[in-house]
């Protein structure tokens, strides 16, 4: 307690610009719940945590829904051998996809998926864009699947005879409606949207169970139609190649049905876990999230199995057919066929809701997973973290997106799929590349070959519909181009989260105090780092600045480590050179660490500091970029800009003294 008492600046110092508190209730809404940028307590900065089968039932919106699409979907494309190509993907999910998503669950378990995986591959610049590319992938599968899942909800509507007729022909209109309900649950909070979720996915999961049963009893009892469907197996030729072939076909598309995974990681920040220490709920979130993802997927692969085999058994194949009454329905036209009208009604109810609520799981995925980078980056404002303010901008570009599309789902197909699947192709090659890197040769096997199954149905997609990698582009662009912009006019900005000193720069610090009552430091570019250096430095500092013949020293010297950064904890070390006292810092950008540091000693000290700089030699452009890009330049000029917009009393700005 006395070392701490004699010491002139505390061990760490708070960010010093004051950012200023919101001053209207609404605004104060809509920043009232953020996404925290990393760290296992991120998960509370926006909600209290969930039993994982509650959060479950919100990723399975999503997953669960595709039951409404999927088996017809497999009977349109691998006609009887539907149920085949349907086991070739229950194989995928339980071999491989599962695995993959438990292993980036417990290498990415703060909610940034297999992005931070693969962000961790590639350094400096190239990961950052590396990174941009992929939530461009990212950004069009979840707001795409918003905008389809609600149109395709629409679909649903003003097909079914027992909504009311004054519908038809607005599917336009009825999408936007859908899309601003679901985005006004998202504003009331997270606990809504699961509390939501839970009932939507408890029906429609035990409405399908009862249509598998009367179809399983229908088969027993009707030994004609399981002849039938042989019969069907059979007259398409025999050898491997019948039967291979039109399941390879079928299974781009019924890949599409995995999407829940990626969500599902990426909303690993809601499950509950419990735990004494960090490192303990760390590790509970894993096994809860391992457990959300196994049980999904077990219950999703014995509904697909059961319900390929009951639709391509009970309804003959040209109903599935385009204009058929099982054409993107197959499951409500056995529930209407089978058990009855009312019974039916109330399938078609249960899959407009889950459709149109399916946008849920990709919304909370955005909402998740985008502030953790974007505004870390400095490629988005701060309030990017802020859940309502992105709540309000998904949806406004998904109303944009569903006016371009007029609301159809087959235009959106391209698009949707494409996203995905380069999701999953992300997340094949990070789990090969973790496999690699930790010697586990099993896993390089097993995950390579997922790695090319998925590139297979990646490039089958892009070459079937081309229109799907050009929307995915024109958003990877879009958000390249807003985050370039925003990266730039963010450069001036402290880029520091609190400033930390140890114990041997606050001794430095408060002897130079000490002294004589103030505080110089002079700026260093270290090169040779050797006594030579720093005499020179000081003599030369002394005869063209306005350094008192007696003043005290103190060198400062900023490493930057990796310009493609932008904020974190600013550690000031010090360190001595043959009687010259230096502090030294690492950050990506040395103008902003040397006016963070000024003003932190300053607001901790109670001493105004004075920082004296060399002028720099060079084209004033190239130095423009070269701050931009490599965190350094003419810096006087830019610590007393950053100095200028943090403190507005000229009065309390450190002092900068530039001479040469």
């Amino acid at each position: 307690m006395t070392s701490e008492i004699r010491f002139a600046v505390p061990a760490s110092v708070p960010r010093p610009s004051r950012p200023k508190e919101p001053s209207g209730p609404v605004t104060r809404w809509l920043l009232a719940h953020r996404v925290q940028p990393e760290g296992p307590a991120g998960a509370e900065g926006h909600a209290e945590g969930h039993a994982w089968w509650k959060v479950m039932c919100l990723t399975g919106v999503d997953y669960f829904s595709t039951l409404s699409y999927l088996p017809g979907i497999a009977a349109l494309t691998a006609g009887a051998l539907s149920p085949v190509a349907t086991l070739l993907i229950v194989a995928l999910t339980l071999c491989g996809v599962l695995p993959m998503y438990r292993r980036v669950a417990a290498e990415s378990p703060n909610g940034q998926g297999s992005v931070a995986m693969l962000e961790r591959l590639l350094p400096f610049w190239r990961g950052k864009i590396f990174v941009l590319v992929l939530l461009g992938f990212v950004a069009t599968s979840w707001i795409i699947t918003i905008t389809l899942s609600a149109a395709d909800a629409s679909v649903h509507v003003l097909e079914n005879p027992f909504f009311p007729h004054f519908l038809s022909g607005h599917a336009v209109a009825l999408t936007v409606v859908l899309l601003l309900v679901l985005g006004g649950v998202f504003l009331l909070g997270f606990t809504e949207a699961v509390v939501v979720a839970i009932p939507l996915v408890a029906v429609f999961l035990l409405l399908n169970a009862v249509v598998v049963v009367v179809g399983i009893a229908d088969i027993v009892a009707d030994p004609g139609a399981l002849s039938d469907w042989t019969d069907r197996l059979t007259s398409g030729g025999s050898g491997l190649g019948g039967v291979v072939g039109p399941a390879l076909a079928a299974f781009p598309l019924l890949v599409l049905g995995l999407s829940g995974f990626e969500t599902g990681v990426s909303m690993m920040p809601l499950v509950e876990a419990s735990g004494r220490t960090p490192e303990e709920r760390l590790a509970a979130r894993i096994r809860n999230t391992r457990a959300l993802l196994t049980t999904a997927a077990l219950i999703m692969s014995v509904y697909l199995i059961a319900t390929s085999f009951i639709t391509t058994v009970l309804i003959p194949p040209q109903e599935f057919q385009e204009g058929g009454g099982a054409s993107g329905r197959a499951l409500a036209y056995l529930a209407h066929e089978r058990v009855g009208e009312g019974f039916g009604t109330a399938y078609d109810v249960s899959s407009v809701l889950i459709l149109w609520f399916a946008g849920a799981s990709a919304m909370a995925g955005l909402i998740n997973i985008v502030p953790r980078y974007l505004p870390g980056y400095g490629m988005a404002p701060e309030w990017g973290r802020a859940v309502r303010p992105v709540v309000l901008v998904y949806t406004g570009i998904s109303i944009l997106l569903t006016l371009a599309f007029s609301a159809d789902v087959n235009a959106q197909a391209g698009a949707y799929a494409t996203g995905i699947l380069a999701m999953m192709v992300s997340g094949a090659v990070a789990v090969t590349a973790s496999a690699i890197r930790r010697r586990k040769a099993s896993g390089v096997v097993g995950f390579g070959v997922l790695t090319l199954v998925l590139v297979y149905a990646l490039v089958d997609n892009v070459i079937e519909k081309p229109d799907g990698i050009t929307i995915s582009l024109l958003f990877i662009l879009g958000i390249v181009i807003i985050s370039l912009v925003s990266r730039v006019t963010r450069t001036t900005e402290l880029r520091a989260d609190r400033i930390e000193f140890d114990e041997t720069a606050r001794r430095f610090i408060t002897d130079s105090i000490t002294h004589d009552g103030q505080l110089h430091l002079v700026a260093n570019k270290r090169q040779a780092g050797d006594q030579a250096e720093y005499d020179a430095k000081e003599d030369e500092q002394r005869r063209m600045n306005p350094v008192p013949g007696r003043a005290d020293i103190l060198f400062l010297e900023i490493d930057v480590v990796d310009p493609s950064g932008f904020s974190d904890v600013l550690t000031v070390r010090g360190v001595r050179i043959d009687g010259h006292r230096v502090l030294r810092a690492d950050s990506p950008a040395a103008p902003n660490a040397i006016a963070a540091i000024l003003l932190a000693l300053r607001d901790s000290t109670g001493v105004r500091p004075h920082c004296h700089f060399e002028w720099s030699e060079g084209n004033p452009l190239g130095h423009l970029f070269r701050y931009l890009l490599l965190g350094r330049g003419d810096t006087p000029p830019v610590v007393r800009e950053i100095i200028r917009e943090v403190e507005p009393d000229p009065a309390r700005r450190p002092r900068i003294h530039v001479g040469g």
